[in-house]
């Protein structure tokens, strides 16, 4: 008996640690990360596609990683900037796809590319110099109403 005890907890060891490799990338950075918006200058109101918004820069989302999204942000006194935030695979998510491959993990490389756990959204920070409109930089003397 103690023999195929010690068997049977040396298979459920090595299915243990099989079994943690799967999906690494979820389980080690996770479907969620923080994406951060500065402008120049700061005090500008941020929207974006997916619903998220805030009144004044700089400010920082949870946003799911494999989310692609537009963004506009605004301030009186200067031109509204449009840009678009998308996804690429990170060093980190690539370390763990690669994990699961090399292990044989196909599952957790299954779950790791359909999670998005293996992707960093871009630009992030988003950093952004707002232009003045043509009003607030024209500096066009004002008539003074005097005259001979």
């Amino acid at each position: 008996m103690p023999l195929f005890f010690a068997r049977a907890l040396r298979a459920f060891a090595i299915v243990c640690a099989v079994g943690s490799t799967a999906a690494c990338a979820t389980v080690t950075r996770g479907v969620h990360q923080t994406w951060s918006v500065e402008t120049d200058p700061s005090g500008a109101q941020v929207k974006t596609s997916n619903g998220f918004a805030c009144d004044q820069t700089p400010c920082t989302f949870r946003m799911e990683r494999k989310t692609e999204f537009d963004v506009s942000i605004s301030k009186a006194g200067y031109k509204t900037w449009t840009g678009h935030v998308t996804h690429a695979v990170s060093g980190g998510g690539a370390a763990g796809m690669a994990g699961n491959v090399i292990v044989g993990g196909l599952i957790g490389a299954g779950v790791d590319a359909s999670s998005g756990a293996m992707l960093d959204l871009k630009p992030n920070p988003l950093k952004v110099t707002l232009e003045k409109t043509q009003d607030a930089t024209s500096g066009a003397p004002t008539s003074s109403g005097g005259g001979n």
